[in-house]
């Protein structure tokens, strides 16, 4: 299995790139001068920083930066949850049993026929009030006995709101799943008939298979809309924040709402997310090269 090099992407600002950037930043000035002196808003730069950089009374995190926090870890182990479910379902529905593809082809068309906060509402209520009971979680998410280890708070928060914790990701990993479970069907479905049979002609096992030959392969090809899929759900976290789970935008909105800085703080919460977002694009953009130059080998 043989791929042609490419030489190295070079980016190069073209006169028309530069007329651009400038456009937007004489657009950002001209916006800024007309809030300052057409409408007499008064930023209040210095003291909207110094209400997110000061500890709590207590010294622990800013309010503002455990909501960020609580954004990166909803983020992560929803699309944990999302990549897993996701690539199982993907290849559940291009397997050849019905009893496999008939069920994954229900999921997704379910998924991607709802609207999204109508599901983050449904699903809550329902592991609320219905799943946690049922499993016999009430104990560690409700009133968790006693004080968890540093790692541990780190990774998942603190106790006392582990059940919100758990329906965001699971709200949030649900939903992406079925979008990446179609990612990953195209890329399956984008491997040449030859590399499959090549592969079989090998006596490949099907663990072997995947994971040597055509798993690199779909990886390669399905990087840049993984990296969208990713970018959207971070954004897509400000959407639990109707249901009480302590991230960014519902920090935010708080912040905002009880300082009166209502410009400055929304701007600041907008290039956090500008920041995780370029951020991704960046890791997604280094996987993509890694994965290329793998099947150059």
């Amino acid at each position: 299995m043989t791929v042609k090099s490419q030489p190295p992407f070079r980016y190069r600002l073209s006169p028309l790139d530069v007329g651009l950037s400038l456009l937007i930043i004489g657009l950002l000035a001209w916006l800024y001068h007309r809030s300052s002196v057409g409408i007499h808003y008064q930023w209040h730069w210095q003291e909207a920083l110094e209400l997110i950089f000061t500890p709590r009374a207590d010294g622990s995190l800013p309010y503002f930066f455990q909501g960020l926090l609580a954004t990166l870890r909803l983020s992560f182990w929803s699309m944990l949850l999302a990549l897993i479910l996701g690539t199982l379902i993907g290849i559940a529905r291009t397997s050849e049993r019905s009893v496999l593809r008939v069920p994954a082809n229900a999921f997704v068309q379910l998924i991607r026929n709802i609207p999204p906060l109508v599901f983050v509402f449904i699903f809550y209520f329902f592991i609320s009030n219905q799943l946690i009971p049922l499993l016999g979680l009430e104990t560690l998410l409700r009133n968790y006995p006693a004080t968890p280890p540093a790692a541990i708070t780190w990774l998942f928060g603190p106790s006392n709101l582990w059940e919100n914790l758990l329906s965001g990701v699971m709200c949030l990993g649900l939903l992406s799943s079925a979008y990446i479970a179609e990612i990953v069907r195209a890329g399956l479905r984008s491997i040449t008939k030859g590399q499959w049979e090549a592969a079989d002609s090998l006596g490949l096992s099907a663990w072997v298979k995947y994971r040597f030959v055509i798993g690199p392969q779909v990886l390669a090809s399905i990087t840049p809309a993984l990296a969208g899929q990713t970018i959207s759900l971070v954004k897509e976290t400000s959407i639990v924040s109707l249901i009480s789970i302590q991230e960014l935008t519902f920090v935010g909105s708080e912040v905002a709402n009880s300082s009166g800085f209502i410009f400055e703080i929304w701007l600041i919460v907008g290039f956090c997310y500008l920041l995780l977002c370029l951020t991704l694009s960046t890791v997604f953009k280094r996987i993509e090269l890694r994965s290329l130059k793998y099947l150059q080998r």
